[in-house]
């Protein structure tokens, strides 16, 4: 009888197609082992997606785990190993590959898989044909393979319009918080195989967003640009996310990204923090004020749309010093993602958490509660200006009333610091239970408070045309 070997996920949303169980499939069939997968999402129904797995009455069961998913990887793995304890469970991937003997001590796990999987799943399908026992921890080396043509996905399975690829891995930045600087060293596949493989992507006819989930794409400039010059092709309709290093940017760079129809690049910055002190402390050696010019350049270019990235809770950084990198990131992108930290096992500022007095949750993801600059109370706010600044500025559907009121009246950190104060004061509620209509007319009460009456009138004009975009009822009288 055939080995089964069943491969598994959780997604954060039905918007996410796994990419490494993909992977692990393709390096099993490649070594001559039949290979099925499952993905589901944290929402769907647990004994649903357990009937599901149940069903794959599977020799060997993976489990790809992150920090978003691993509690509820952790119950199903247990669940299913209680309805059928003669299979053998497997964890891998970023979660379980530091500090691997937290999750080896579990009854219902039979190893665990550090590393890159490739290489040690095919040796758990080995083993386990074989009839040998499997090791506690099995050691995953850098896939040989790697740089080979391939996308994983397939035409003949449904897929979601967001998916994986990746071009490199490895990291030439060895930032304290992240895990790539874990692994020195970076591996490539060539600008020509690359732009071979997106092509792939062009045999699904749905509109797809694919993801490049490279550290730092741009790490050699010449191969970045090579292929940013190739995806101008027609023959590419897809849209495009990379992850850059904005500071490598050069002037022929800057010129090649202009070239793009709107909506077909998106790029990602990592800014985390314009604090000089701070930088230094997590080992991030660039120029702030370098990254903010780039961002601001390709933000004006209208054509790209530029997500930064900030990160509250890091060494040195207290809540004043969070609203200034807030302050001097906001207007230069379109997305201004505002992270928390996360010791993960695994990095530089996990070990040195004492250090700069951080205390972060007991289990995944790990976020920082406080630090010795950054209490309890002022990381909370920061989560509700967070949310607010989701709500409001990213959506989208507030454009012209933010438009209006910052910079003249505000600046961007003491608006939605005033404005998530004015929400908790006089509703009560938290911001996921207002409702749209309600967070209009809030908005209105809360900028009428504090801007000049002769700019009233504008206001509800830009408040009104907002909501005309926003909803298809009409506004309420206060706007």
């Amino acid at each position: 009888m055939t080995m089964k070997i069943h491969l598994f996920t959780l997604n954060a949303s039905h918007a996410h197609s796994a990419l490494a169980i993909r992977c692990l499939r393709q390096s099993l069939q490649a070594a001559g082992f039949d290979a099925t997968l499952t993905e589901a999402t944290l929402k769907d129904r647990t004994h649903a997606v357990l009937t599901r797995l149940y069903e794959k009455n599977a020799d060997v069961y993976g489990f790809s785990c992150y920090i978003w998913n691993i509690e509820a990887m952790l119950a199903m793995a247990e669940n299913l190993k209680a309805l059928r304890p003669d299979c053998r469970i497997v964890l891998g991937g970023p979660e379980v590959s530091f500090d691997a003997e937290r999750f080896t001590a579990l009854p219902f796990v039979d190893s665990v898989l550090t590393g890159e999987g490739e290489d040690a799943i095919v040796t758990v399908a080995r083993l386990v044909a074989a009839g040998e026992p499997l090791p506690a921890i099995i050691e995953g080396r850098p896939y040989a393979d790697f740089t080979r043509p391939g996308i994983h996905y397939r035409a003949d399975e449904e897929i979601s319009n967001l998916v994986y690829y990746e071009s490199s891995r490895g990291c030439p930045f060895s930032c304290a918080f992240c895990l790539s600087s874990a692994t020195p060293g970076v591996r490539a596949k060539s600008a020509e195989d690359t732009l071979a493989d997106l092509l792939l992507f062009e045999q699904f006819d749905k509109p797809l967003t694919v993801k490049l989930v490279d550290r730092t794409f741009n790490f050699d400039r010449e191969r970045a640009k090579q292929i940013w010059r190739g995806l101008l092709s027609q023959r590419y309709t897809k849209c495009y996310h990379f992850e850059i290093a904005a500071h490598l940017l050069d002037e022929e760079a800057f010129d090649i990204l202009s070239r793009f129809p709107a909506g077909k690049l998106r790029l990602e910055i990592g800014l985390q923090s314009t604090n000089k002190e701070t930088l230094s402390a997590i080992a991030r050696h660039t120029d702030a004020k370098a990254v903010l010019a780039a961002a601001r350049r390709l933000t004006d270019m209208g054509n790209i749309h530029i997500h930064l990235d900030l990160i509250a809770g890091l060494p040195h950084e207290d809540y004043a010093s969070f609203a200034k990198s807030f302050d001097d990131a906001y207007f230069c992108c379109n997305v201004l993602q505002l992270g928390f930290l996360k010791l993960l096992h695994g990095t530089a500022l996990r070990r040195n958490a004492a250090a700069f007095g951080a205390v972060s949750e007991a289990k995944a993801p790990y976020t920082v509660l406080k630090t010795d600059c950054l209490s309890f109370p002022e990381a909370e706010k920061l989560h509700a200006i967070s949310d607010l600044c989701e709500r409001l500025r990213d959506s989208g559907r507030f454009g012209r009333t933010l438009q209006l009121l910052l910079p003249d009246f505000f600046t961007p950190f003491a608006f939605f610091e005033g404005f998530s104060d004015h929400l908790t004061r006089n509703t009560g509620r938290e911001l996921q239970k207002i409702s749209q209509r309600d967070l209009f007319v809030a908005l209105s009460e809360f900028a009428k408070q504090k801007i000049p009456k002769q700019a009233h009138p504008a206001l509800s004009e830009a408040l009104r045309a907002d909501f005309a975009d926003a909803e298809v009822r009409k506004p309420p009288r206060s706007l």
